[in-house]
């Protein structure tokens, strides 16, 4: 099945950030593939993409990006003190406003980045996390319940998109491996399985875009799970998450591409299998399973050697892409066989 990923349109017109002949001959291959072919294909964007916003129905639009923070969002443990273990000392924090306005949710609209003014009817809370699966006992969490036992920090995380624009976002979690040892898993249990909400009177993507196959789902090695990066963000900026970033709970896992990452996750399942994952599902040709940040293994259709960096100011200025995404010492040894160029 063919599989189109359009570049990101933060501002302006798409040819005013996308240089001129790669636009023409993508929009020449997106003609040739037809309506139908394009509905479908259109699958491949979790992480990062951006064409021309759908009109799409919802409730009530919120004011502005920042005032879909739910008002009933627990505030325990907010703002949480920094881990200076995790700094981006070679990158300024992206603008609040930009990262929360720039994102992909598709539950939403799977058309476009800007997403926020169609939350209106999503409503995160109260919320609560099952565990299933290769456990010593299956259990529900409420989030609250898990911000108070696993206190809370803040990390600045840098965030590569498989389509190649990143971002600098200071993070407010706790790690996940608190949250495996908490569900109890089994020995025999190799890989843990995300799966998020599926809410479609609260969200207008799902409604409209019956041809994916919801609810999202995502999953990891148990190593991978447990390193000491992956992440679980209650929030960004000091405060809880917007409800377009992800609310109430989403992973970071910093150095994969950020559709590795789920947003507003129910469940989790325990596993003694690798699990499958929605969009290695829909275009295997072009998101693995693992899909770690690499500048020498590029995308089928463009290079992976260097991204769109989004900065304080909200706008995109080209920078290299490091391996690992600048994480290499905390992630290597666990991909022996990761292409190194």
């Amino acid at each position: 099945m063919p599989n189109i990923i359009l570049p990101p349109e933060w501002r302006g017109r798409e040819q005013d950030v996308t240089d001129m002949a790669f636009y023409l001959n993508r929009r020449a291959f997106l003609s040739k593939l037809g309506v139908g072919t394009i509905a479908l294909s259109s699958a491949s964007m979790l992480a990062c993409a951006d064409p021309r916003a759908a009109s799409v129905a919802a409730g009530p639009a919120p004011d502005g990006p920042l005032d879909t923070i739910p008002d009933n969002a627990p505030r325990v443990g907010f703002p949480a003190e920094r881990n200076m273990k995790y700094v981006v000392p070679e990158r300024p924090l992206t603008e609040r406003v930009a990262a929360s306005s720039y994102t992909n949710f598709y539950e939403f609209d799977g058309e476009s980045k800007k997403v926020w003014h169609l939350t209106g009817d999503y409503k995160p809370f109260p919320w609560t996390l099952q565990v299933a699966g290769l456990v010593e006992k299956e259990q529900t969490f409420d989030i609250e319940q898990l911000i108070r036992k696993f206190g809370l920090e803040e990390r600045i995380y840098r965030f590569r998109c498989v389509e190649a624009w990143s971002a600098t976002i200071p993070w407010t979690g706790f790690p996940l491996r608190k949250l495996i040892d908490a569900c109890n898993p089994l020995s025999s249990a190799t890989h843990v399985r995300f799966v998020s909400v599926n809410r479609k009177d609260e969200m207008p993507g799902i409604r409209r875009q019956t041809w994916y196959p919801w609810p999202y789902y995502e999953g990891l090695r148990m190593d991978e799970a447990r390193n000491e990066l992956a992440f679980v963000a209650v929030g960004m900026y000091g405060e809880p998450l917007p409800k377009q970033n992800g609310s109430p709970l989403r992973l970071a896992l910093p150095w994969k591409y950020g559709y590795k990452g789920p947003k507003a996750v129910v469940r989790i399942e325990f596993t003694n299998e690798e699990p499958k994952t929605f969009w290695n599902d829909l275009a295997p040709t072009e998101y693995s399973f693992l899909s770690n940040v690499n500048p020498t293994v590029p995308h089928p259709r463009w290079s992976q050697a260097s991204e769109r960096f989004m900065s304080a100011e909200g706008r995109f200025r080209q920078m290299p892409t490091q391996m690992f995404n600048g994480y290499a010492e905390f992630v290597a040894d666990m991909y022996p066989g990761e292409p190194r160029g």
